[in-house]
């Protein structure tokens, strides 16, 4: 399984060619996309039209959810305040927990937003690298 963040899931709905979409593409062909709940959050949201809102919606119920727990913003927390004392800023708190919800869950992570790059710097959050391998974080 590999966890598809929304930077991936928004390029592929708009039809984007990316290295991402197209290893979605592959991950989804072989059934091994999963999701988590702000995951799923984030790209609802962003959706105007009522009826993709719907149909996309009924696509991504389909795909299994990784849960979250206190443990999971407990990491998070910890993820971001480790890299901040490195002198790295992550932009946006909900990354790092997608990030601690891929790291207790041992999956890489399929991306394309920079803040996950920095924390897999710092952490052991896997990217999933479209080939099929993935870099380890520390």
């Amino acid at each position: 399984m590999v966890l598809v963040d929304s930077s991936v899931f928004v390029d592929f709905f708009a039809n984007r060619q990316t290295v991402q979409t197209a290893a979605m593409k592959s991950l989804l062909s072989r059934g091994e996309v999963c999701i988590c709940g702000l995951v799923l959050t984030e790209v609802l949201q962003g959706i105007r039209n009522d009826r993709q809102y719907r149909l996309i919606k009924a696509l991504l119920a389909d795909f299994p959810l990784l849960g979250t727990d206190t443990g999971s913003f407990l990491l998070a927390a910890e993820i971001y305040r480790s890299l901040r004392r490195a002198g790295v800023t992550i932009r946006k708190t909900n990354n790092c927990i997608i990030a601690a919800v891929a790291v207790e869950n041992s999956v890489p992570l399929l991306q394309s937003d920079r803040d996950f790059d920095l924390i897999a710097s710092g952490t052991k959050l896997k990217i999933f690298d479209g080939t099929g391998t993935h870099t380890d974080g520390a």
